[in-house]
């Protein structure tokens, strides 16, 4: 199984990655932002995009790595990861469900006022990280398009990293 833990970038999803980890038995963190760093690794580089998830091969190498780690492994893996373009997130559910993996799909979600402070007083990226701002509008537009439709919603405004993954990890053992 999958706990796919989606939303925009600084709404805590490494942070509630690891917490969500520590309650689950038998679980593991896979960070697909890897797979997309392998692939900005590669010399010379692959066609310039602002986006790793626009390439094409990154979409299904998230799903073998997962696949393949869960062959190995078993049990289950969270995966903090952002996607707000709604044929990437079909291309990589449905090649999970391909191969029998279940993915239970989160977004961490939490009010504009609330992101931006947190953004602001980000101490890994830096207060006001304009990639992670950036991300704002999309993450907003998506929210109301689909995404939120697409996966059961935990609104982090009012909640500690703590708290959200309690939340998740109670919903998972449902």
């Amino acid at each position: 199984m999958i706990v796919w833990l989606n939303g925009t970038h600084g709404v805590g999803k490494t942070t509630t990655s690891a917490l969500v980890q520590q309650l689950i038995p038998d679980s593991r963190v896979l960070d697909a932002e890897k797979v997309g760093e392998t692939l900005m690794d590669i010399q010379p580089g692959l066609p310039r995009t602002d986006n790793f998830q626009h390439w094409p091969p990154w979409r299904p190498l998230v799903v073998e790595t997962a696949r393949r780690v869960l062959d190995y492994t078993g049990g289950t893996l969270v995966m903090p990861m952002t996607v707000l373009v709604e044929e990437y997130w079909r291309e990589i559910s449905s090649g999970l469900a391909e191969h029998g993996i279940a993915v239970q799909h989160f977004v961490l979600h939490a009010d504009q006022d609330t992101l931006r402070a947190r953004i602001a007083g980000d101490t890994v990226l830096g207060p006001d990280s304009p990639f992670r701002l950036h991300h704002l509008e999309p993450y907003a537009e998506a929210a109301r398009a689909w995404l939120h439709a697409e996966a059961e919603v935990v609104d982090t405004t009012h909640l500690t990293p703590a708290q959200a993954a309690l939340q998740i990890a109670e919903a998972v053992k449902m």
